[in-house]
């Protein structure tokens, strides 16, 4: 689910009714998505081959004429979907809300659409609105019902964007599809099943700004309490979206919603079987909720309407984590650091700042840069069990500093959990600091942007990326805190999403402790990363600096040569080089 850049904007207009479902959806921090439809037939299978794409685009890869395509529903007659299984299971996850495409991009209507044939109830043998089915049992058992509607991609209307081999896109109209199709199905969704919690809109490429502020009022209007999506496009959103299967590497501003697969699609493929772990998934609960996002985590029913048995059991897993440690997710607010741990996560609620454990670390567990005094500390599963702690500050540096003796803390997996109480809300010294392991991590997010001359076109997003650097007179500065001076080995660290042929090749230039770096970015080595089915995090080395004493450090990052942009580059998509960090690891 490719998407515009510009939603990663969010918008600040929001009614007291938002609010409050503003308010419900943070709480809330775990949502099951739901990708289900006519592409479930084929499940990655056209005529013979399998396809290495998501399976729910499989109309547009194979430019499958409309003609054909709608055949698949006479073929669509799921017997055994299971609203009330469904709900339960994602209770039995732990996830408070459920997203489900009620139009996916291939224009057929999951729900009784009285506006439009093309539906499940006028078009399929079945003959039976599942989403009423979902209404009931969301209600019966306390999740929230939601709803996905691609608003602009659409490749059965012969106005909807992207359909190109059935319709000439000079005849294309977007008003009379939004008024002939989107509208009328948009208020059938809002007027017909009850309360929604959100509608969660996709891929805003063609539409306008007016068009996007234009639906927002819409939904806004039938039902002030609904969110609407940052996919809505052009920053109307009433929370932010990252790029599919993307964890952004640090504390996000604002609200945001990570959503992910299980495996390599969305829509069911009978042959994509990569399913991700129970130890991975929670940990991407965890992560997502440190950096101020919710976790919508999706599965896709095969066409008779049951949900893979892997699916399910990895659900599961998740929901036996939670609901031991829910305390430490549900309802909180992200890690008061900006940037991330080498042991873990951390979430907060109140006076209580968890630390969340990826692996068991040492025994005498050391903390740096938390300000505020600590009155005790506890695992999360045996409150009662006092964990001695100590503060003090670092004396070169004067770097608050927590340690924690750990002895008796069972650790076991895929996350423990150990809660501190203070004396007041968490507050920590602002920017980077040295880790207790040597390893100082300098996040995008936590860079001066600035310009050799005039102002700088280079700008950071609001996930951590850099973005727009096209000018070798730009550049990002950090400044550090270090505590251990020695030898180390200077990483960049980028990203980029299928692009790797081409994102090869920048030259980037690091000058710190009184020496210059220079090297072609290249792709040495990938840093273990919790979600990198997308964006992996590719290493260039870059080389040896020495730093002699401890204290503040200074580094900054140039681009001496700069690619050129392709011509034929994807309307979704920046090119420039994307930056995450600069990884300062120490020389054994």
């Amino acid at each position: 689910m490719p998407i515009d850049p510009s939603t990663l904007r969010q918008s600040t207009r929001t009614s007291a009714a938002a609010a409050a479902a503003l308010n419900r959806w943070r709480s809330a921090r775990f949502g099951l998505f739901i990708h289900w439809g006519l592409y479930a037939i084929p499940a990655g299978v056209w005529r013979g081959k399998r396809v290495p794409y998501i399976g729910e685009w499989l109309m547009f890869r194979e430019k499958i004429p409309v003609s054909t395509y709608s055949k698949l529903a006479a073929r669509f007659n799921p017997v055994r979907f299971d609203a009330a299984a469904i709900v339960r299971l994602a209770r039995e996850a732990g996830q408070r809300y459920l997203v489900i495409t009620a139009k996916h991009h291939d224009g057929f209507a999951m729900y009784d659409s009285p506006s439009n044939p093309y539906n499940v109830v006028a078009a399929t043998p079945w003959a039976h609105d599942p989403m009423r089915d979902l209404a009931r049992e969301c209600k019966k058992q306390g999740v929230t019902l939601c709803f996905y509607y691609s608003q602009d991609l659409d490749w059965h209307h012969p106005d909807g964007a992207w359909n190109t081999w059935d319709y000439d896109v000079k005849k294309k109209n977007s008003d009379r599809y939004l008024r002939e199709k989107v509208y009328p199905q948009l208020r059938e969704l809002l007027t017909q099943y009850g309360p929604v919690g959100l509608i969660w809109f996709d891929t805003p490429l063609t539409i306008s700004r007016e068009q996007s502020a234009a639906i927002r009022a819409f939904v806004k209007k039938i039902q002030p309490g609904c969110l609407v999506s940052g996919r809505v496009g052009h920053g109307m959103g009433d929370y932010g979206i990252p790029r599919d299967n993307q964890m952004p590497p640090g504390r996000l501003p604002g609200d945001w919603e990570v959503c992910a697969t299980l495996n390599h699609t969305w829509g069911y493929k009978t042959h994509d079987h990569d399913w991700k772990s129970v130890e991975n998934l929670v940990r991407t609960v965890v992560e997502s909720a440190s950096k101020n996002a919710n976790y919508l985590l999706n599965i896709g029913p095969k066409a008779d309407g049951t949900v893979p048995a892997a699916s399910v059991a990895r659900l599961r897993g998740v929901g036996r984590w939670l609901k031991a440690n829910g305390a430490s997710i549900y309802g909180t607010s992200p890690s008061p650091f900006a940037h991330d741990f080498p042991w873990g996560r951390m979430t907060t609620k109140g006076r209580t700042l968890y630390l969340h454990f990826f692996s068991k670390p040492s025994r005498h567990f050391e903390l740096r840069g938390l300000l505020t005094r600590v009155l005790g500390a506890s695992p999360l599963l045996a409150p009662k069990r006092a964990l001695p702690v100590a503060q003090d500050k670092d004396p070169a540096t004067g770097t608050p500093r927590l340690q924690i003796d750990l002895a008796g803390v069972r650790f076991s997996g895929p996350v423990t959990v150990v809660a501190l109480r203070l004396a007041g809300a968490p507050a920590v010294v602002p920017g980077p600091i040295q880790e207790p392991d040597g390893v100082l991590s300098l996040l995008t997010a936590e860079a001066r942007v600035g310009a050799d001359r005039g102002q700088p076109k280079l700008k950071v997003t609001p996930i951590g990326f850099t973005s727009k650097w096209t000018e070798t007179t730009d550049w990002l500065e950090w400044d550090a805190t270090v505590l251990q001076p020695g030898r180390f080995n200077v990483e960049l660290v980028t990203t980029h999403q299928h692009l790797e042929p081409w994102s090869s090749g920048h030259t980037a230039r690091i000058a710190a402790a009184g020496k210059t770096l220079r090297r072609k970015i290249v792709r040495d080595a990938e840093l273990d990363y919790t979600q990198k089915a997308y964006f992996p995090r590719i290493i260039t080395r870059m080389g040896r600096i020495e730093v002699l004493q401890p204290g503040r450090f200074n580094l900054r990052l140039h681009l001496d040569k700069i690619l050129p942009q392709p011509k034929d580059k994807p309307l979704w998509d920046d090119l420039s080089p994307l930056v995450v960090q600069v990884r300062l690891v120490p020389v054994k």
